[in-house]
């Protein structure tokens, strides 16, 4: 794992700034630096290395062939390196070698094969940049999944590119001119989806895509989709598999397989273990194929609802992991808060990220690489959204669409006190938590025509942002984009296809890359292996959802090797006790950032609405924890700008 960064100007580059763009991403990569200039010196590619495979300098990067007429410079891992190795030497015949690391297999291919085919090839984790002198160009690619980031953009004649911001705003052209427009976005998400970032005139590389930048870094080409979700999907739907028995069978081997390329490493590798049933299944699989017992670690809280650490050491047990637990103190994740701004490079506001970092600093006291359970709910219909907006949308598609405003607009203007009076005089069992809060947000859903309006509404924060955000136009996202959705005929189908494009590289795999590298930890994610999100694709909706219950092929698959009753259990999020720590331990700091003549004076946002939530949340008339900690996050961020 590492980092990358660099520049494309046409006047002569100024002396070692590569390296200093580098310097700002070092705990990417804290093992060794390197940097590479074209013969003119216009452009340049500097790394940050994390010597996880062939920790020898014949993995030095930025890596050129002998001929020097191709560069590279690559963060991530290729799981099928060796395979694609042998495949290299059968076509190409003898091979110099360096050494035996995967940066050195891709470098070929490139040479050989071109961008379109070696990507197609890679099984793996990656965000590049490839310098072909034959083509007289530099290809900028990244992974299907999304797990490694990249951005990129042309600012003030230059041609900027990196891993994180920081080593971009470390060039003397950069610009950091704030897009209100992305920020709309961030305020609906609680993270700013790809193809936009925080500042104007910055992209972010979208999975699965690569751009072509030529002409001294004047020409951009449009992001090109080499592996395509939808084709994908519709290729799934068309090619559905029937038998039970054989999927299972099927699904196992796929899920072991993945694991164990994943285990590939040169240094002490581990497992983040959380007890769920994801993270369960990758810690099984690695002790199953493991001739030592595999190191796992988890963390836990005091407050039962956010502790799921006495799960996972349970399971620990029974695989015979040698497991580490820390039982975090309030303040120690108090203690994170300050740090995020850093660690995330733009607004990012995921509570769970501060769980996800201590996890991290934890396991890098023991391993350098932790395999993580990401990716199993966007696969097998694990989320409870899924069922629960099925069901929700199935019923009010049945209300005639004459009465739907006017039942909007009681939903509305039912004062939240007296929500809360009439519901204490019912019955404890026909009592609806949290009534008063859920009430608007119903209203809202109401108003739409369609189940793709409905799940856009039920994922977003705030619902209306561009009148949240001053001076902002919301730009559209996969979320309005209905016709290029495939024809799925069922909601649950659709909310993951466009929980897998959106919510899970820009929320999962940022909140995962960014938490693991801030302490230097590779952090790999078995269950993304393209072959297994091709294959999830082929299995009905009816296979991965039984008794209401979705992940049921990746249960059965589990269950072989962990007994069923250690693993039922309801459902927990990753996550800390934020809605009581705006009004406990943070509140100064909170009431700070929300000031209303500082809100007002740096213009962002309308003051009144966020004062309104503000006083609202403190007070116990409605909870605005998630909606607050967007703008706190903002406004750390902002502040350190």
């Amino acid at each position: 794992m590492c980092g990358i960064t660099g520049f494309w100007a046409k006047e002569e580059a100024k002396e070692g700034l590569a390296l200093r763009m580098a310097a700002r991403i070092q705990t990417r990569g804290p093992d060794d630096a390197g940097d590479w200039h074209s013969g003119d010196e216009t452009l340049a590619l500097a790394h940050r290395r994390l010597a996880i495979v062939d920790l020898s300098p014949a993995g030095h990067q930025p890596m050129a062939t002998f001929c020097g007429q191709h560069v590279l410079a690559f963060n991530g891992e290729i799981y099928n390196h060796e395979d694609l190795r042998s495949e290299l030497e059968a076509e190409l015949g003898q091979i110099q070698w360096r050494g035996h690391s995967d940066t050195e297999v891709l470098l070929h291919g490139l040479r050989h094969w071109g961008i379109e085919l070696t990507l197609t090839k890679l099984n793996g984790m990656f965000a590049f940049a490839y310098w072909s002198e034959r083509d007289k160009a530099l290809f900028l690619a990244r992974d299907r999944m999304g797990e490694k980031p990249l951005y990129f953009g042309k600012q003030n004649g230059a041609f900027l590119f990196g891993s994180e911001l920081k080593s971009l705003k470390a060039h003397p052209r950069f610009s950091a001119d704030i897009d209100r427009d992305a920020l709309a976005l961030y305020m609906r998400h609680n993270y700013i989806p790809a193809p936009y970032s925080i500042y104007q005139n910055i992209h972010k590389l979208k999975p699965a895509h690569y751009v072509v930048i030529s002409n001294h870094g004047q020409n951009i080409s449009e992001q090109r989709c080499y592996w395509d979700l939808k084709e994908i999907a519709n290729h799934g739907l068309a090619n559905q598999v029937t038998d039970e028995r054989q999927a299972l069978e099927d699904l196992d081997g796929l899920l072991k397989d993945s694991v164990k390329r994943r285990m590939m490493a040169d240094v002490p590798l581990g497992a983040f273990l959380s007890g769920g049933y994801d993270s369960t299944t990758v810690a099984a699989l690695m002790q199953v194929q493991s001739t030592k017992p595999v190191k796992t670690f988890s963390i836990g809280f005091k407050e039962d609802a956010f502790n799921e650490a006495q799960y996972a050491k349970q399971v620990a047990a029974h695989l015979g992991t040698e497991h580490t637990e820390l039982y975090v103190e309030p303040q120690q994740a108090l203690d994170v808060i300050p740090k995020l701004p850093e660690i995330y490079d733009e607004p990012f506001s995921d509570s769970s990220q501060i769980p996800t970092f201590l996890v991290s600093q934890l396991a890098k006291q023991h391993v350098t690489v932790a395999l993580s359970g990401d990716g199993g709910d966007e696969l097998f219909c694990g989320y409870s959204r899924y069922n629960l907006g099925y069901s929700m949308w199935s019923k009010l598609s049945m209300l005639p669409a004459s009465v739907r405003p006017l039942v909007a607009w009681l939903c509305r203007v039912a004062p939240g006190e007296r929500i809360d009076v009439m519901q204490r005089l019912l019955p404890e069992r026909y009592r609806v938590s949290s009534l008063a809060d859920r009430l608007p947000k119903l209203a809202e859903v109401l108003a739409h025509s369609s189940g793709d309006q409905f799940y856009k509404t039920l994922v977003s924060h705030n619902k209306h942002p561009s009148g949240l955000v001053l001076g902002s136009c919301e730009p559209k996202t996969i979320l309005d984009a209905s016709g290029d959705i495939p024809d799925f005929g069922d909601l649950r189908d659709r909310m993951m296809y466009l929980d897998t494009l959106s919510y899970l590289p820009g929320d999962i795999l940022t909140k995962v890359d960014r938490a693991s590298m801030a302490v230097s930890l590779e952090a790999r994610v078995p269950l993304l292996d393209h072959r297994l999100v091709e294959y999830a694709w082929s299995l009905p909706l009816e296979m991965k959802i039984k008794n209401g219950q979705g992940k049921w092929p990746l249960r059965q698959v589990l269950y072989n090797y962990v007994p069923k009753e250690m693993m039922e259990r309801p459902k927990q999020g990753f996550g800390v006790p934020i809605e009581h720590w705006l009004t406990g331990p943070l509140k100064d700091w909170a009431a700070a950032l929300l000031d209303e003549n500082r809100l007002r004076q740096e213009g962002y946002f309308d003051p009144a609405q966020i004062t309104l939530m503000w006083n609202e949340h403190l007070s116990g008339k409605r909870r605005w924890h998630y909606y607050l900690w967007d703008v706190l996050m903002f406004q750390a961020w902002l502040a350190e700008q």
